[in-house]
């Protein structure tokens, strides 16, 4: 049995929310899509990226397959309207199959995290920093203030199909489990160890675990759209 719950906020510094998501038990999909460009770009993107995915994975298309031909889908459009300002989008998804078995894949610093008595982040960011921090350069920290952090070095519509490096991983839904879906507007502003605290407490049902994260994110600042999905097996 599922329980999720699903929640996105524009913030308190953004005009516009270019953050979108999907959350469907019957599919068994869940993704969070964070649209960059600027000028309504960013919510072209990350709409293009969610329709494409929920199409594909409908038609039985593998997850990683359909976010490549997101990819493909943004680029094709940016092309048609010959737009100056590149767009593009983060991904991260969670795609359920069977009675238990689930695949992850991602693209950019849309995270996923999974509860299993502790919270373990199971994608690792395509960004500047934390290249930084593969190369010992910086701490994960010092990763939180570092005036690059931001930066990408991976996104749907941006990067060449050729070179999209689309990330993913297998694993087993087993009963307790959580897995945590969410754009850098949570992670911007609350550390993995307050996600953890609330993501843990039982006596919250998944839909008011995300309700808190959102309103943490918003106590930390809310400089940026947030948007977070909580899946839990029961």
């Amino acid at each position: 049995m599922i329980e999720f719950g699903h929640s996105t906020h524009v913030g308190l510094r953004r005009e516009h929310n270019e953050d979108t998501y999907y959350a469907d038990a019957e599919l068994g999909l869940w993704l969070v899509a964070d649209g960059m460009g600027g000028h309504e770009h960013g919510e072209v993107a990350s709409a293009l990226a969610r329709d494409t995915l929920v199409r594909e994975v409908s038609r039985g298309t593998e997850l990683v397959r359909a976010i490549q031909i997101a990819d493909e889908e943004i680029i094709r459009h940016s092309t048609r309207r010959s737009e100056a300002l590149p767009m593009g989008t983060t991904i991260a998804a969670l795609r359920l199959s069977g009675e238990s078995a689930f695949e992850v894949a991602w693209v950019g610093d849309s995270r996923i995290y999974v509860w299993n008595d502790g919270l373990r982040q199971l994608s690792q960011d395509h960004s500047y920093v934390q290249e930084l921090i593969d190369q010992g350069a910086i701490t994960s920290e010092q990763a939180r203030s570092h005036p690059h952090r931001n930066v990408v070095t991976q996104a749907l519509g941006v990067t060449d199909p050729q070179s999209l490096r689309v990330a993913s991983m297998r694993g087993e839904l087993t009963p307790g489990m959580q897995l945590l879906i969410c754009s850098d507007g949570l992670t911007e502003e609350v550390k993995d160890s307050a996600i953890a605290a609330i993501v843990g407490r039982t006596d919250l049902s998944a839909q008011e675990c995300v309700d808190h994260l959102v309103l943490a994110a918003l106590d930390g600042g809310g400089s940026d759209n947030v948007t977070v999905i909580l899946v839990r097996a029961r």
